[in-house]
C-alpha cells in the first residue's frame, strides 16, 4: 500500500471480519476453507496487507452471518484497491468536460487494453509483485468509466507515431492494441491524431502532456515523468500546456488521416 488513507480501510475493514470470525467462533483456516481461499489470505486480509476482492467479501459475509456489514465495505475496498494518485487523477477526469492527451512514449492510459498495461507494469523496474500488477491493471481499466459518462466529455489523443509499433508485450498484444485504438475512434465524443515521426516542426518535444477543462470552466494540465505526478493549476502555466497541445492537434496527422494510418501500421503487423 502505498497511502495511508487506503492503509486506514483496510486496516479497519480487516478487524471488522476477524471480530465477525471471532463471534462465528471460527479459526483464520476454518473461514478459508468455508469461502474458498487460502489461510495466508484470510490472515493478510485481517492484517490489512491484503486487498480483498469482492467476492471475498461477500462470502465471508454469509458464512460469518454478517448480514450484508462485510459486504456493504465492497465499494469502499474497491476505492482503496488503487493508488491514491490514479484516484485522484480519476476524479479529476472524472469532472471534466474536456480531456486532451499527448503521449511520445506509449499508448495513452485511458486507450489501453488490458493486456498492453500488464505488459506495461510487467516489465517496471525496481519490479512489481504480480498483485500489484493486478492493482494497477484494474486502476487503470476503472478510469476508463470517463468514455461512458453521460454528458459525455469530449476526449482527444494525440500519439506519436512510434507508440503504435512497438511492440509491448509482443506482437499479437500491440495488433489487439491497435485495433482497440480503431475501435475507440469509432466513438463520436473521441478523437486520435498520429503526429509521424517525420513531422519537422513539432511543439511537443518538451514531453507528454494532459489537459483537463473542468465544468467550473478552469484548466487544469497534468505532467507524469518517472517518479513524479503534477496537477498544474496555476492559470499561466496551464495556458501554455494549452497553446501547445493545439499546436499540437494542428501539426498532427487529421483524425481521418491517423485512422488510415493505424490500419496500414495494423497491416504491417499481420
Amino acid at each position: 500500500m502505498e497511502d495511508e488513507e487506503a492503509e486506514a480501510v483496510l486496516r479497519v475493514v480487516g478487524r471488522q471480519i476477524r471480530a465477525w470470525r471471532d463471534q462465528a467462533g471460527l479459526k483464520q483456516a476454518e473461514l478459508a476453507a468455508a469461502i474458498g481461499y487460502g489461510e495466508e489470505m484470510v490472515s493478510s486480509v485481517e492484517r490489512g496487507r491484503r486487498i480483498p476482492k469482492p467476492e471475498f467479501l461477500d462470502k465471508a459475509d454469509e458464512v460469518l452471518g454478517a448480514g450484508g456489514k462485510l459486504a456493504s465495505m465492497k465499494e469502499d475496498v474497491e476505492r482503496a484497491r488503487y493508488p491514491k494518485k490514479v484516484r485522484d487523477l480519476a476524479k479529476l477526469e472524472g469532472e471534466a468536460v474536456e480531456l486532451g492527451a499527448y503521449d511520445n512514449h506509449q499508448i495513452h492510459g485511458l486507450l489501453q487494453t488490458p493486456d498492453y498495461a500488464h505488459a506495461l507494469y510487467a516489465m517496471r523496474r525496481p519490479a512489481y509483485t504480480e498483485d500489484e500488477i493486478e492493482r494497477h491493471v484494474a486502476a487503470r481499466m476503472a478510469r476508463k468509466a470517463v468514455f461512458e459518462r453521460v454528458p459525455r466529455p469530449q476526449l482527444t489523443f494525440v500519439q506519436e507515431e512510434v507508440t503504435l509499433r512497438r511492440p509491448v508485450g509482443g506482437r499479437m498484444v500491440l495488433r489487439r492494441q491497435l485495433e482497440h485504438l480503431l475501435e475507440i475512434s469509432k466513438l463520436r465524443h473521441v478523437s486520435i491524431q498520429v503526429m509521424p515521426t517525420d513531422c519537422v516542426d513539432h511543439a511537443g518535444m518538451a514531453g507528454p502532456l494532459r489537459l483537463l477543462k473542468l465544468q467550473t470552466g478552469k484548466t487544469l494540465g497534468h505532467w507524469e515523468a518517472q517518479l513524479y505526478s503534477r496537477v498544474i493549476s496555476d492559470p499561466k502555466e496551464a495556458q501554455i500546456l494549452e497553446m501547445r497541445y493545439g499546436m499540437i492537434r494542428a501539426q498532427a496527422l487529421t483524425p481521418q488521416e491517423s485512422l488510415a494510418f493505424i490500419e496500414k501500421v495494423l497491416e504491417w503487423e499481420t
